[in-house]
């Protein structure tokens, strides 16, 4: 399975950006697909998800209210729109697909068995 994400960039402080993630595979309707950021120094930490069987997606609570994520089946493709955006969302933006059809949304890395290359983005104020 390859994902591949685009739509990084950098933006001013209250600005907008939406990132995309095509992924490759077969059976992407089975996957449970979620967005994660790394910042500089810091871990990876789960951003947004949605589950495998649909429905409405998952955040973080520090991106609640301003990021929305949707995914198209039929373009096999998952999207991130990052509105209001605030300088300490600056950080590499990773898609990843979790294959084991797990009853409950995955929100941990070791979760996830495949990840994009990730793309930057930057906050500025």
């Amino acid at each position: 399975e390859q994902l591949v994400e685009s739509g990084g960039g950098l933006v001013q402080a209250g600005d907008s950006l939406r990132l995309s993630c095509v992924a490759s595979g077969r059976t992407f309707n089975g996957y449970s697909l979620a967005w994660f950021r790394q910042a500089p120094g810091k871990e990876r930490e789960f951003v947004s998800g949605i589950s495998w069987r649909g429905g409405s997606a998952y955040y973080t609570d520090s991106v609640k209210g301003r990021f929305t994520m949707t995914r198209d089946n039929t373009k096999k493709t998952v999207y991130l729109l990052m509105n209001s955006l605030k300088v300490e969302d600056t950080a590499v933006y990773y898609c990843a697909a979790d294959i084991s059809v797990s009853p409950t949304m995955a929100r941990s890395v070791r979760e996830y068995d495949y990840w994009g290359q990730g793309t930057q983005v930057t906050v500025s104020s």
